[in-house]
């Protein structure tokens, strides 16, 4: 599939989180995907994890006080920062004329693509992929391929860099 690439103006979402593999997707997408002369938008989507959910009945609320709760949610914005830093630089290596948005989203990763990818109703959704083998995938669930069975553009699933 190298040396592809997509028509002007067409839409790409890049799943992006704090791995080194979306990174490498993200980098594999601007060579393969995206041409010189093309101005597509890439949108780069950060999920963030679901945030915990407590009862009323639970003892462990009582807890956690309010400086606990900020740090928490710091953390959680410190972390989207360095994910979006680490992919700008990425695409700024590239001298593309891209147009570049970032969409935050929060909850299950592989409910959120999919339903940023229908809202959005990008031309091709890219991710990388962890190449776990067959029983952590068959126990962990392979958040690219729910994605790929259920979104309606084509899907883009880049293996990890031989040499990891």
């Amino acid at each position: 599939m190298e040396g592809i690439s997509v028509e002007n103006k067409h839409k790409i979402v890049v799943a992006v989180d704090e791995s080194e593999e979306s990174m490498h997707a993200l980098s594999w997408c601007l060579n393969n995907l995206i041409s010189h002369n093309s101005t597509a938008t890439l949108v780069l989507l950060y999920v963030k994890p679901p945030p915990a959910m407590y009862s009323s009945f639970d003892v462990a609320v009582h807890m956690f006080s309010t400086d606990v709760i900020t740090a928490v949610e710091k953390y959680g914005t410190d972390l989207v920062n360095s994910v979006m830093q680490r992919a700008e630089t990425v695409y700024r290596n590239f001298n593309k004329r891209v147009k570049v948005e970032r969409v935050i989203g929060s909850g299950e990763a592989k409910d959120v693509i999919c339903n940023t990818v229908e809202k959005l109703k990008p031309d091709t959704l890219v991710m990388g992929s962890h190449g776990y083998g067959f029983l952590r995938k068959a126990l962990l669930g392979s958040v690219s391929e729910h994605c790929a069975k259920r979104v309606k553009c084509p899907v883009v699933i880049v293996k990890p860099p031989h040499d990891k």
